[in-house]
């Protein structure tokens, strides 16, 4: 008798372990002093390259080309930059009960970060969905979060962001939005050059990112922020965040239904709408909470794991009822082939 298909194992996004060891490094070796300045400055010339590889690397055409499929991506950012804001702002009931201000804070700059695309297009493929749309959505959240987040943060979190203030915007200018549009204006010349180096520059972009958490997470250790953390608010702020995730994932889903979509498009607004960038959102909680950025962050790092735990199941779902409709409408004896992607999905997402 054969023995029945085993799902396969949930995924762990293959660098939370060097993410874990970054903070695990910051925990025992936090920088100080002359090397806290070396440090800080190192991690604020990698944000400003790892922004104008983002710019560099996103094709401009493409991206006007997915406008065609405007509601939808409307759709996404509304999820992305209104409900989930909306969200977060509703959690303020559960300070201080559940969640003390600074994960409050960390959880509703969450709630404002763009959406991912690695990860949203590779669920979209295994559900089979419309992946140009996931492509298009998630590089649109992300130009748009450059812009919005911190709009959204001088708005939503005020002097309550830790060491956030408006003169954050300004570095968020000249550290984020003025290396993206530098890129974008040399892409002509590099993109090609970076395109070809693609698997190389993915480590570029991993490792600033690595050197942003430890600079976090070692000025927060400096700063005595981890005395405020608990066992019990961290188990709290996991609970909570499970309730963002499944609340956004039935809203984008049955909401996209409600508006017209098909199941294609609902696939991946689904996919898109409900996730959030490490990536994007890393490098902008150092530069908009300071010394606070390691406990902002928990929470991002938090949901990022879960989201991809739980979309990886979804999506294996989403592909199993996919391939039972169209088995229902095949004639008998006619064999249904699964593709490679849904029998064995390994996504990385940002």
């Amino acid at each position: 008798m054969r023995r029945p298909h085993l799902p396969a194992r949930l995924p762990l996004d293959p660098w939370i372990p060097a993410l874990l060891a970054a903070v695990a490094l910051a925990a025992l070796l936090p920088a100080r002093g002359l090397a806290a300045s070396v440090a800080e400055g190192a991690a604020t010339g990698a944000v400003a390259l790892l922004f104008f590889l983002y710019g560099a690397r996103l094709s401009t055409r493409e991206a006007l080309d997915g406008l065609r499929h405007w509601r939808l991506h409307l759709t996404v950012l509304a999820c992305t930059f209104v409900l989930f804001p909306v969200l977060g702002l509703a959690a303020r009931g559960l300070v201080p009960t559940v969640l003390t201000p600074p994960l409050y804070s960390g959880l509703l700059f969450l709630c404002l970060v763009p959406s991912t695309i690695q990860s949203s297009i590779a669920f979209t493929s295994i559900a089979r969905g419309n992946v140009p749309a996931a492509i298009c959505a998630g590089s649109f959240s992300s130009l748009a979060g450059i812009v919005l987040t911190p709009l959204l943060a001088a708005g939503l979190l005020g002097g309550s962001g830790g060491g956030f203030s408006p003169g954050s915007l300004l570095k968020i200018v000249v550290q984020l939005l003025l290396p993206f549009l530098l890129g974008q204006a040399l892409r002509p010349w590099v993109g090609g050059f970076l395109l070809r180096r693609k698997r190389a520059l993915g480590y570029v972009d991993r490792g600033s990112i690595l050197l942003v958490v430890y600079t976090a997470f070692g000025a927060g250790v400096a700063a005595g922020v981890w005395h405020q953390v608990s066992a019990a608010r961290l188990g709290a702020l996991m609970a909570v965040e499970a309730v963002l995730l499944a609340v956004m994932l039935l809203v984008s889903w049955y909401g996209a239904k409600r508006l017209g979509f098909e199941r294609a498009d609902r696939i991946a607004i689904q996919f898109a709408g409900s996730k959030k960038s490490l990536a994007a959102g890393l490098p902008m909680a150092s530069v908009l909470f300071g010394a606070q950025a390691s406990l902002a962050v928990l929470p991002l790092m938090l949901f990022h794991q879960m989201q991809l735990m739980v979309c990886a199941v979804l999506a294996r779902r989403r592909a199993r009822d996919a391939e039972s409709a169209a088995g229902a409408e095949l004639p008998a004896g006619h064999v249904v082939e699964v593709s490679p992607e849904a029998q064995h999905p390994a996504p990385q997402a940002r």
